[in-house]
């Protein structure tokens, strides 16, 4: 057995365990100065909206072009004045995107650039897009995000309970929150491409999310017949338990958005992955983080106050307490020699040890006639 497979095994059946729900606070931290420079990137800097979003004008070269696509932005932006996306098509040709323009606007903007890049105007295609098209794109994404957000907290709080709801429901505005101000930070173009990124790690975050819960929800099955364990305890072992898997799903997940990220889009140029490949690596990470971190300990914090858990930890913490006494005494009488059992030492009185010196001098010596 490999050593991950290895440790995964000992996780669940708790040899090891590192204490996640003890830690929470520090969790929280980490969570919330990261949502605050999510927040604030994207009150300073925006989304840099793609032409879906905002309209203005496509045109497209014939193949073959011998203009870089560094000279083709500069071009863009010098007949324009707005910032243009460049990218090169399979075909040796490029599309050249350029946000804002109106019709009257993107005619002279295409007779500049065929004049920049020594073509004849009617071999460079241009196409108008309305921002009526990506006002409804938007708004249907916000319809589906809301409906699926709701659905979600009723089937949780079917499935398993109104807490667990509101938990996955934070982690869900967690992971959220952090893809579209990484977005913000970094600059990358809103597509319909990202707003299809961001639901799907939605449903990502939460089938991880669900996992720990589905643990949870059977380790505390007449959690309140014992005393071993409180509610804390169970919720940091369903963690420990599934650990290795969520680590697991993880990282294939990651692999095949990391190539299409940082190769595809990075490395090879292909600017059309960042859009999609961006929200799917940081949203898939964001999941995996809030459901260990985030959702699972608020949902140990909501049932701690329940009165029925707190007269539990109570119970088990006094027997803990108890139990450490009985090891204290036991370590103390061992140091000095007594029993640990807490029975009488013997005691050797005056009788006992006189007793083989009279059956001594009592016996006659010599041998026997």
């Amino acid at each position: 057995m490999s050593k991950l497979g290895n440790l995964g095994a000992r996780l669940h059946r708790g040899e090891v365990s590192y204490d996640f729900i003890g830690k929470r606070k520090i969790w929280y931290g980490v969570s919330i100065l990261i949502t605050i420079t999510a927040i604030l990137g994207l009150a300073v800097r925006g989304l840099n909206m793609g032409i879906d979003f905002q309209g203005g004008a496509v045109f497209t070269t014939p193949t073959k072009m011998s203009a870089s696509v560094a000279q083709v932005e500069e071009y863009a932006h010098d007949a324009s004045g707005h910032e243009a996306v460049v990218q090169k098509l399979g075909n040796g040709s490029l599309r050249i995107q350029i946000a804002g323009l109106d019709t009257a606007k993107s005619d002279q903007v295409k007779q500049t650039l065929a004049k920049d890049l020594k073509l004849d105007p009617e071999r460079l295609n241009a196409d108008l897009v309305g921002p009526s098209w990506g006002e409804q794109i938007a708004n249907k994404a916000w319809q589906g995000l809301a409906i699926f957000m709701v659905l979600v907290v009723i089937y949780l709080a079917i499935a398993f309970e109104w807490r667990m709801a509101i938990a996955a429901l934070v982690a869900l505005i967690h992971d959220i929150t952090i893809t579209v101000g990484i977005y913000a930070l970094v600059g990358f173009e809103v597509t319909p491409g990202t707003v299809i990124g961001l639901l799907t790690i939605l449903g990502y975050s939460l089938y991880d999310t669900v996992v720990v819960f589905d643990s949870l929800k059977e380790q505390t099955k007449g959690i309140t017949k014992q005393t071993r364990f409180t509610y804390s305890d169970i919720a940091n072992h369903s963690i420990n338990s599934t650990l290795v898997r969520s680590i697991n799903t993880t990282v294939v997940a990651l692999l095949p958005v990391a190539g299409l990220l940082f190769i595809g889009g990075g490395f090879l140029g292909a600017g059309t992955l960042n859009d999609i490949s961006l929200s799917l690596f940081v949203g898939l990470a964001a999941g995996a983080y809030s459901s260990i971190f985030i959702a699972t300990p608020l949902v140990a914090d909501l049932k701690e106050r329940e009165p029925a858990m707190k007269a539990l930890r109570k119970r088990v913490m006094a027997k803990r307490a108890q139990a450490a006494a009985g090891e204290a005494q036991g370590e103390s009488r061992s140091a000095t020699g007594e029993p640990s059992d807490g029975a009488a030492p013997a005691v050797v009185g005056p009788r006992d040890q006189s007793a083989p010196r009279n059956r001594g001098r009592g016996r006659p010596s010599g041998k026997r006639r």
